[in-house]
């Protein structure tokens, strides 16, 4: 049997499969389904400060090989996640990844100084959120904006720090490199694709918000290359997402260059999705006389 194990900034995970956030809640609903300490990792459900009750609806769309949505962040907060959430969270044989946002710097920290003390494994910045200083322009469009949030956020944090990284940007490498230069521990990426859809029969956008992240197989090659990109320019680890649904997707996005993988959109129409990737992973590898996981990060070989 091949050894899935994969360490992440210092953190060791059974295996290379987290679940994404924003897919998988706080665990409890996936539950009926399978043991979640199967799971590698667990990426919680996008915390805040406060309680949030995210966009109106609709902010859930179907589309083409994907979905879009704008759900917003729903989340009951990170004091009511420490009280009601974590405790049945550290009954299970997994790793916990707080995923965290805000819409100022100081929102940030706040949660981050929250969670210090906690017993979650890794924090993940979510840095697509919209910064209400600066005219609500995303903080990971610009090296600046990420850069700071991240230095911001690291004198509060005691945990390992993985940064979200958004692909509505132009040069995806030059953000990572900023976030890695102020102390980023790991990288994940990517996040979802802004996109739209419209009704043509009430000539109004599908979502209530307008727009929304485009998630699902539609994204599965720009994940993969900007996944590659960032792996051959930072030294911190890679964690690779973005409509991977099947373990040969899970293969060819390590093959690129992340440590591990995020599995997100898929468990919506397969429950089962992140345990059938494991399983296949584990077949695919000892079918290929590869004792270890780690043997196949970044092993594409390009043309040129």
């Amino acid at each position: 049997m091949a050894n899935l194990s994969v360490n992440i900034a210092g953190v060791t995970l059974k295996n290379p499969v987290i679940t994404a956030s924003g897919c998988f809640g706080f665990g409890r609903e996936y539950e009926g389904f399978y043991d979640i300490s199967r799971l590698g990792g667990i990426s919680l459900k996008g915390m805040t400060a406060k309680k949030r009750l995210g966009n109106p609806p609709p902010r859930i769309a179907e589309t083409p090989a994907g979905m879009l949505n704008s759900v917003g962040l729903q989340n009951p907060g990170v004091d009511a996640f420490l009280r009601d959430d974590l405790p049945y969270l550290k009954t299970k044989d997994t790793v916990l990844i707080a995923n965290i946002a805000g819409s100022t710097v100081e929102d940030y920290c706040e949660i981050a100084s929250r969670l210090a003390d906690s017993e979650v494994d890794l924090l993940e910045l979510n840095i697509s959120c919209p910064n209400v200083k600066e005219g609500g322009v995303a903080f990971g469009v610009s090296c600046e904006g990420a850069a700071g949030v991240v230095r911001a956020v690291k004198r509060h944090a005691r945990q390992p720090l993985l940064v979200k990284l958004s692909p509505n940007v132009t040069d995806i490498v030059s953000i990572a490199k900023a976030v890695e230069s102020e102390g980023a521990n790991g990288i994940s990426l990517i996040n979802t694709l802004l996109g739209m859809r419209i009704d043509i029969e009430r000539r109004r956008p599908v979502l209530y918000n307008n727009v929304g992240g485009l998630s699902g197989p539609a994204v599965f090659p720009v994940a993969v290359r900007m996944v590659w990109q960032v792996a051959n320019a930072v030294k911190v680890p890679v964690v690779g997402m973005g409509g991977i649904a099947s373990a040969k997707d899970a293969i060819e996005m390590m093959m690129a260059g992340a440590s591990a993988v995020q599995v997100g959109a898929a468990m919506f129409s397969d429950p089962m999705a992140p345990v059938k990737i494991i399983e296949g992973m584990e077949s695919w590898l000892s079918g290929h006389g590869i004792a270890d996981v780690g043997e196949i990060v970044g092993t594409v070989q390009p043309w040129s």
